[in-house]
């Protein structure tokens, strides 16, 4: 047993070996997977379900209940099993499914398909008991125990093991059960923030690779400062304390290339085991996150699975929906699956038990749809009696018993047992584009331009100083009823040439060849809106040593030497975007432009930053590029945002509707064009139907070009034209 327990750590060993020793490029360049999982005959909706979790007084009952009111729901799917490592093995190398087969069982005979989850998130007391170098090292060395998930070193070679071990029986034991339709390889995966001695070394060997001298090192990350300078690979300091910018983005970019791999290699082992029709997804947790390059995760799944959670109430405007679609739909150029969100309420305490309004769990599943999804499921099931997240609420409350969630469930899931098949696999096409850029996150991270305590993560909200810039013109172009993509700073001239519109949020962070590719695309035609903060630093982030704003200096037409905090809000002269005085003002930073070809569009009203415009416009080719030197306000963003539309050709009658009306476009797989008019209010709205005649796809009502028609609050219409679009 110990011989053949040898062999399996070796092997596990070599496989990671073998899996680390891919580069970057690697990862993102491997062969695309089928698109198992990418199209659905329908819209699947469900719930994560943990029978485990149940109470257990009212075993086994309760499970035959829970089916019975999914099956009279209309529930298409559930997710399960990656949660409890625990009970798939309770013991070293015994492996127990039977307490899975029962609700496998039980889902199975209601018709209820399955995404099965592998375990890997949460290690089992004997393990730790057994192995505690498993724990994760935190920068600075900090204590580790039992009692939270997510806290392992999944590139220590003996964990890999045990987890192959439990992947590999759990895949075997269900890719022939024609209930299990898919596979989630672990759970809302990070890099945990590991700095075991194994990640440093790892770390060291990617540095080696990369630069291949020490000297190539310190040239590039000035480590003459402080002397600091590295002599030989074996005097390479630690990240605990490492105060150089560069090193500080290498590393996340390590951690990042930490996740990939992982799930690289989970994935491997599910598609060595699986069912060929079996799909293979990955929750990411919410998206944009610092220690994850989630465009480098996707080539190893099938399928994109994200966790948009937001708020309720009179805080659901379906924006972080919105953005958080855009930026799943961007990853494999197609569908994708919510994995997670609201079924009632959040938190890891009481304190924010906000219910959705009558409504509002319907239109959130609409507005999902319109995004892309072809799956939405709610974590989760039953609301739990016991543990950290006994108030983040699910379908059914802690009575166990049908409520005004249930019923509205019920109605959603009737719905789409009628609709589904004609929104599944809807195609979206938009012309414009926000350019994302992790790197410029993270390094902005380590040079806040913000002063203040940082708050802790809220629903619905992009994280950080970069993520609110984005969110900022994500935000504006969703209130003006234009869709967007989500591109990278690997696209391409031919990818950047498809849109008439690119936001460029703070690209703090690169290389001179996107620089340069941003500038051909302007003179070409192509029309930017970018904000500052932007070229600033190149890829290793070091400031560049010529004047800033660096080769986007022809495009942008300015030049700039100094750059201000502003201590308190300043305003712009005569309110040139007529948003009225009390949302007339910029904010927190000042870049002091000085103009060579571009058009001031705004001045600072002040003394002395009063001679610098604040906002430039450049005309370079036959394109444009728009430049905020400052942060603006919400409304000023928005004017400029739909003035932008305006030179681009983009604006429209989807611009006059209704403040609380939405309108999002895709075509189906038919080839029909489908017309989503979400209301986000708590009062009626009235459309004009701008588009080609077609029918109602929830109430079955006939509409016109140019007809008028209701939409009631927190409701949907969904219009599908008549004819197909020509080929």
């Amino acid at each position: 047993m110990r011989e053949r327990e040898r062999e399996r750590v070796r092997r596990a060993s070599a496989l990671m070996a073998a899996v680390l020793g891919l580069s970057t490029a690697g990862i993102a360049g491997q062969t695309a997977p089928p698109r198992t999982g990418m199209t659905q005959p329908t819209i699947l909706y469900g719930a994560a379900y943990y029978n485990e979790y149940n109470p257990a007084a009212l075993e086994p009952e309760q499970l035959e209940k829970d089916v019975a009111m999914m099956k009279t729901a209309g529930i298409t799917v559930v997710r399960m099993g990656e949660s409890t490592w625990s009970l798939w093995e309770p013991a070293d190398g015994e492996f127990d499914p039977a307490w899975m087969d029962r609700t496998v069982g039980a889902l199975s005979k209601a018709g209820i398909k399955v995404i099965m989850g592998t375990p890997t998130y949460s290690m089992p007391t004997w393990m730790v008991r057994e192995h505690p170098e498993f724990y994760v090292r935190p920068a600075g060395g900090a204590q580790v125990s039992y009692g939270m998930r997510q806290n392992m070193d999944y590139d220590n070679p003996k964990f890999r093991f045990y987890a192959e071990r439990v992947i590999t029986r759990i895949v075997q034991h269900y890719r022939d059960d024609p209930a299990v339709i898919g596979w989630q390889i672990d759970n809302e995966t990070g890099s945990y923030g590991a700095t075991n001695p194994d990640v440093f070394t790892g770390f060291v060997e990617h540095l080696q690779q990369k630069f291949g001298t020490t000297d190539a090192m310190n040239k590039a990350w000035f480590l003459n400062y402080w002397g600091q300078d590295v002599n030989t690979w074996a005097e390479m300091p630690t990240r605990d304390d490492a105060i150089s910018t560069g090193y500080k983005l290498e590393w996340t970019r390590w951690q990042q290339m930490r996740v990939a791999r992982y799930l690289a290699w989970q994935s491997g082992l599910v598609r060595r085991e699986r069912r060929p029709d079996q799909f293979i997804t990955q929750n990411f947790g919410g998206v944009m996150k610092g220690d994850v390059d989630e465009q480098t995760v996707a080539p190893s799944l099938d399928v994109i699975g994200n966790d948009p959670y937001h708020g309720w109430q009179d805080h659901m405007d379906g924006s972080w929906q919105a953005l958080s679609g855009d930026y799943s739909r961007a990853l494999k150029h197609g569908n994708f699956l919510v994995l997670e969100t609201n079924a009632q309420t959040l938190g890891w305490n009481s304190a924010g038990q906000y219910p959705p309004y009558d409504g509002q769990l319907r239109l959130d599943v609409y507005t999902h749809v319109s995004s892309g999804a072809n799956m939405v499921e709610y974590w989760h099931w039953h609301s739990l009696h016991s543990g950290q997240e006994t108030y983040w609420k699910g379908v059914i409350g802690h009575d166990l018993q049908p409520n005004r969630a249930y019923a509205e469930v019920t109605r959603v899931a009737h719905e789409l047992q009628r609709v589904g098949p004609e929104l599944a696999n809807m195609q979206i096409h938009n012309e414009v584009a926000i350019l994302y850029s992790v790197d410029s996150a993270n390094a902005i991270g380590f040079m806040p331009f913000k002063s203040g305590p940082e708050g802790g993560w809220v629903p619905g909200k992009a994280e950080g100083e970069y993520g609110e810039v984005l969110a900022q013109l994500h935000q504006a172009a969703y209130d003006a009823n234009v869709g967007t993509d989500i591109i990278f700073p690997d696209v391409s001239a031919a990818e950047l040439a498809r849109y008439k519109l690119v936001m460029i949020p703070a690209l703090y962070i690169s290389d001179d060849g996107l620089l340069q590719r941003i500038s051909d695309y302007v003179e070409h035609g192509g029309h930017v809106l970018m904000t500052f903060k932007s070229g600033f630093a190149n890829e290793n982030s070091a400031v560049r040593w010529e004047m800033q704003p660096g080769p986007l200096r022809k495009a942008a037409g300015f030049r700039y030497q100094e750059f201000s905090n502003l201590e308190k809000p300043v305003g712009l002269k005569g309110d040139p975007f007529g948003v009225g005085q009390e949302k007339n003002w910029t904010t927190t930073w000042a870049e002091f432009l000085e103009v060579e070809t571009a058009k001031p569009l705004a001045y600072y009203d002040h003394p002395f930053f009063g001679r610098w415009p604040a906002i430039t416009q450049n005309h370079f080719g036959s394109g444009s590029l728009t430049y905020e030197g400052t942060a603006v306000s919400d409304a000023i963003q928005k004017r400029i945002v739909l003035e932008e539309l305006r030179t681009a050709g983009l604006a429209g009658p989807d611009q006059e509707l209704p403040a609380s009306v939405r309108v999002k476009h895709g075509v189906s797989s038919d080839g029909h064009r489908l017309h989503y008019y979400l209301n986000y209010s708590s009062q009626p709205a009235s459309i004009a139907y701008a588009y080609a005649d077609g029918g109602e796809l929830l109430g079955g009502a006939k509409l016109a070009r140019g007809q008028k028609a209701g939409i009631g609050a927190w409701d949907v219409l969904i219009v599908r034209e008549d004819g197909a679009v020509k080929p």
